[in-house]
């Protein structure tokens, strides 16, 4: 059925989320990482930005026409355009030995004891209470966060280090399960919270949520391992999700291919991503289909890497034009980057990325 030609964003975006036509195809914003392409968008001083970035960021993508913002970036430092540095990323050395790994794993709460403690309505009442506020700043837009931590985690660089995440990995295997285990009641407890909210009519029937486990050539953990012990526990936590018709879409960095249709076994219903220099197609991948035999939602397809780095305005017009056409029938498009938008992408051609699709 085709719908009128003058919806408001959130209208744009549920019809695509529920399978109906939109007036256009929606954008998402969110991933601009460029303090002087934020000032320019906005006229803006950086010292007028960093009076209130916050909102001097919301105000860019209202003037560039976002239907939805999924995240709001400020740098760590007012002489940096970085949102994270060398101290965010996951070391290889740990600042503890494998046995004090193990030691720590062993003295995390066990599952009744997450879920006994886990306060649902004071959980919802922050949730809600920073969803809203930041909604009222967004005005039309619709404020649909991306949901990092509402999955359970499987690499745990960040606690272990890799060294002694994979060593942990070889030698005791358990070790690791009980990590997936214990953030899969988590992630599922998050997500009866975020159900809760999509039931109520705050947040709209799609999440961005995904962890990194792969890299170019592929997964980083043995597919078997992945596939029996993390997959069961990722369709255990998005279940609340499912129940309410809220469409989980994986964030999809590396070669995701040995992954997609686990993902959608578990229930995903699409991708965002695709970093087509790793072989991730669009073309292939909007011929899968969901478990239930629907088209997959998309947020992208433009890359960070290549397409807005390296193309002409013109050009990223066409790239723009191309990406609907080849979901046109079959696959649900949102307009998204692959990843955080940096310096090194012309401001012409995210205008060029805006204008087109509104045009």
């Amino acid at each position: 059925m085709t719908m009128g030609n003058h919806m408001s964003s959130r209208t744009r975006l549920e019809a695509v989320f529920n399978g109906a036509t939109p007036d256009r195809t929606p954008i998402l914003g969110g991933w601009i990482a460029c303090t002087d392409h934020i000032c320019s968008i906005t006229r803006k001083t950086l010292t007028e930005y960093w009076g209130d970035p916050l909102n001097t960021t919301i105000e860019a993508y209202k003037i560039l026409g976002a239907d939805g913002l999924i995240d709001v970036y400020v740098p760590k430092h007012n002489s940096d355009f970085r949102f994270i540095d060398k101290e965010d990323y996951w070391h290889t050395e740990s600042p503890f030995s494998i046995e004090e790994a193990i030691e720590k794993i062993d003295g995390m709460p066990d599952p009744e004891r997450i879920e006994s403690e886990f306060d649902f309505d004071h959980e919802y009442a922050t949730f809600m209470h920073d969803l809203q506020k930041r909604q009222s700043a967004c005005g039309d837009m619709v404020y649909m966060p991306a949901q990092w931590d509402n999955i359970p985690r499987l690499l745990w660089s960040e606690l272990l280090g890799y060294e002694n995440l994979f060593l942990i990995l070889g030698l005791y295997p358990a070790k690791i399960v009980r990590l997936i285990e214990l953030s899969a009641v988590q992630a599922h407890l998050r997500n009866k919270v975020l159900a809760r909210a999509v039931a109520d009519g705050f947040y709209p029937h799609a999440v961005l949520f995904g962890e990194d486990i792969c890299n170019q050539r592929g997964l980083m953990i043995s597919p078997e391992f992945v596939e029996k012990y993390y997959m069961p526990n990722i369709k255990y936590s998005i279940q609340p999700l499912i129940d309410v018709n809220c469409r989980p879409v994986w964030h999809s960095d590396g070669n995701v291919l040995p992954i997609l249709d686990m993902l959608i076994d578990c229930g995903f219903k699409g991708f965002q991503g695709f970093q087509t220099e790793c072989g991730v197609e669009l073309e292939y991948v909007v011929k899968k289909r969901t478990r239930d035999g629907e088209p997959l939602i998309i947020f992208g397809p433009l890359s960070v890497a290549t397409d807005l780095v390296h193309l002409s305005p013109s050009e990223v017009r066409q790239k723009v034009r191309w990406a609907i056409d080849i979901c046109q029938d079959s696959a649900r498009l949102i307009m998204l980057t692959s990843n955080t938008i940096n310096p090194d992408v012309p401001l012409e051609n995210i205008y060029a990325m805006y204008q087109e699709i509104h045009s």
